[in-house]
């Protein structure tokens, strides 16, 4: 059923692209300055045209008065460094809007502007709604009042979506004043080990076990090169669901290796089948996982997996292309989640969209 028209920034490999195609929306403009992203959603058909170049170079205007229709819904999330947890650390690049790309935040409600579309999802990383961030949202909350939206957002977790993934996103949703309440869809899965019962109809969430179960089989590639690195000996012994904060100190090692909260979080990271993988990460390392239970590097068939992108969906370009572009990327399935919800603002109703039932008919 068609649900209304689409235009996609930063598009990627197309997580938020697949979510709304799914939903029934249809995708007017998919736009993206890394060739080989614009590659794989051209390879896909995800949109009508697909523009590749710096968003700063794209004329909305001319787009809309060329095709002559209608923008219902602008969606996109501009590259995230800026606003990353990680620039705790990196203290000699700058942060939020201060950072030299902090640039298509301004160029995302330029697009606003321009096309007008009735309702605009903006999407980042949590850390989008850190104290030091305070000047980025202000910035979202003034630009969508002097261009008549209403604003609702939050941070939610993929993981409660039915996602196998406890990707943590800061999803802004933008709707004209003259269109109903954009309501946050309530969760369809939660973590059964934080509760003593079982709490109906929500689902335990989707595990790594779930998903990729019918996917673990040798391969050649797996030899190839060990995960791990160097280290690769104690990732073998690692844990499922643990990471090197095993081999501390503080967690009883007789013979610790590392300090405790020396590294990043994501060292010698090792899946659990019983749980959610943590977050899919855009660059591939030897020793950053998260990795495989049986301590190999996962394969790209498997991130697409715990990103909800479909089996069939062909990415572009080298391995570490690929990876990228899947770990950039919104996981489908939520993308799928909030368009539904979004349908009900086109439509003025303020109702919540059954969203479980939906995603368990699948």
């Amino acid at each position: 059923m068609f649900a209304g028209t689409v235009v996609s920034l930063f598009s990627g490999a197309g997580g938020l692209d697949i979510g709304f195609e799914r939903a029934g929306f249809q995708l007017l403009l998919s736009t993206d300055n890394w060739s080989i992203a614009c590659n794989t959603l051209k390879k896909n058909g995800m949109s009508g045209e697909v523009i590749c170049d710096d968003i700063r170079k794209i004329d909305f205007k001319s787009f809309q008065q060329r095709t002559g229709k209608q923008v219902d819904v602008l969606i996109g999330g501009p590259p995230c460094p800026p606003f990353s947890k990680s620039r705790f650390y990196r203290t000699e690049k700058k942060r939020g809007l201060e950072d030299e790309n902090a640039f298509t935040v301004g160029e995302y409600f330029r697009a606003v502007e321009e096309l007008d579309p009735k309702v605009f999802l903006f999407e980042n990383v949590h850390g989008f709604v850190y104290k030091p961030h305070a000047d980025a949202l202000e910035y979202i909350k003034e630009r969508s009042e002097e261009m008549g939206y209403k604003i609702s957002y939050r941070v939610v977790n993929s993981a409660d979506y039915g996602v196998p993934q406890t990707r943590e996103r800061f999803i802004c949703v933008g709707v004209k004043k003259d269109l109903a309440d954009f309501i946050y869809p309530e969760p369809t899965h939660y973590d059964v080990h934080k509760k003593n019962e079982i709490v109906p109809p929500l689902k335990n969430w989707v595990t790594c076990g779930d998903v990729l179960s019918d996917l673990d089989y040798p391969l050649p590639e797996d030899e190839k090169m060990e995960a791990g690195s160097k280290h690769k000996d104690l990732l073998k012994l690692v844990p499922p669901g643990d990471n090197y904060l095993f081999f501390t100190k503080e967690r009883g090692h007789p013979n610790p290796e590392f300090i405790w909260r020396s590294r990043y979080w994501s060292f010698l990271l090792k899946l659990s089948p019983d749980r959610p993988s943590w977050t899919i990460q855009a660059s591939h390392s030897n020793n950053m996982g998260p990795f495989h239970w049986k301590n190999r590097f996962l394969r790209i068939s498997e991130i697409k997996r715990i990103q909800t992108f479909p089996d069939n969906y062909e990415l572009t370009g080298t391995f570490k292309d690929q990876w990228r572009q899947v770990g950039n990327a919104v996981p489908a399935r939520l993308a799928e989640v909030f368009a539904n919800q979004i349908k009900q603002c086109l439509n003025n109703s303020p109702e919540p969209v059954a969203q479980l039932d939906m995603l368990l008919e699948r």
